[in-house]
């Protein structure tokens, strides 16, 4: 077992925090709950502040790159390989919900002080960055103007179906789980529809290359 007095800043946030997590639900996102995180790792206050020098944010972009590990964890990639990219896609959104589940007043917090205006940026990239590992990991490669709107569609979706899942008291979050699948089916219908257009509209003349050729005669 690794000694926490050598354990690298980057290793000292992985250790910490699905930590200050459970402890934020009770102190919030604050030195307390990183103080408590620290003393039960036994890891150096002094070194866990300069690991998480940002403060609460940094804290909560630990813990989100924590809970995207996790959900890459919970599905093997063989088990995923044998599903629909509908199910994929699904499948790795609740198993990011599910390891979110015993911290849900942490993410409360967290939403909540993502949501201050000096934050929004900060908001928009952990997000991005969650719903990119989900495209990717279930295997899509669009490097084109696709990438950008399954990602985009993907977060509205996140992020609407994370508000659910905080006072979601179903049994077994049958109404998180109901609304996600919804969701996912408006995604998924959304991008057959682009690519029967796409694919109607190939072999269409170009407007712009025929005013192009008008303008630059082939010689």
């Amino acid at each position: 077992m690794t000694d926490p007095a050598d354990l690298t800043l980057d290793e000292v946030r992985e250790t910490l925090a699905p930590i200050i997590a459970a402890n934020a639900a009770f102190d919030g996102w604050s030195d307390e709950a990183l103080d408590l995180a620290a003393e039960g790792a036994g890891i150096d206050r002094d070194v866990a502040r300069l690991a998480f020098d940002g403060g609460a944010v940094a804290m909560i972009d630990a813990w989100f790159a924590h809970i995207d590990t996790r959900m890459v964890e919970a599905i093997p990639a063989d088990r995923l390989s044998a599903m629909k990219i509908r199910e994929r896609i699904s499948a790795l959104v609740q198993a990011r919900l599910d390891a979110m589940l015993p911290d849900r007043e942490a993410l409360r917090r967290a939403r909540a002080i993502l949501a201050l205006p000096q934050n929004l940026g900060l908001a928009a990239k952990l997000g991005w960055r969650s719903v990119d590992r989900i495209w990717r990991r279930a295997g899509d490669t669009a490097v084109d103007y696709n990438h950008y709107t399954k990602r985009a569609m993907l977060l509205a979706v996140y992020t609407a179906t994370a508000t659910v899942f905080l006072d979601d008291e179903s049994e077994g979050l049958a109404d998180t789980r109901g609304f996600l699948s919804r969701r996912i089916d408006g995604i998924m219908r959304f991008e057959k529809a682009k690519a029967g257009f796409l694919k109607r509209t190939e072999h269409r003349p170009s407007l712009s290359r025929f005013v192009g050729r008008l303008r630059y005669p082939a010689v």
